[in-house]
């Protein structure tokens, strides 16, 4: 499964997407957006988030 945010504790501050080695987060409306097709499940967002917005379902 792709990453999911949890739009209410994401802060905007684009971590996750410099991080991502698939390019498959990006940013609409200053909240961090997965691409599913793109994301490779491999956690790394998770790790880099520092609020925690991000999990692995």
């Amino acid at each position: 499964m792709p990453a999911k945010v949890d739009e209410e504790k994401c802060t905007g501050c684009e971590t996750c997407v410099s991080e991502c080695p698939s390019e498959a987060i990006g940013m609409v409306d200053e909240k961090a957006v997965v691409d599913a097709e793109a994301c490779i499940d491999c956690g790394v967002c998770v790790d880099a988030c520092p609020v925690e917005a991000i999990s692995l379902e």
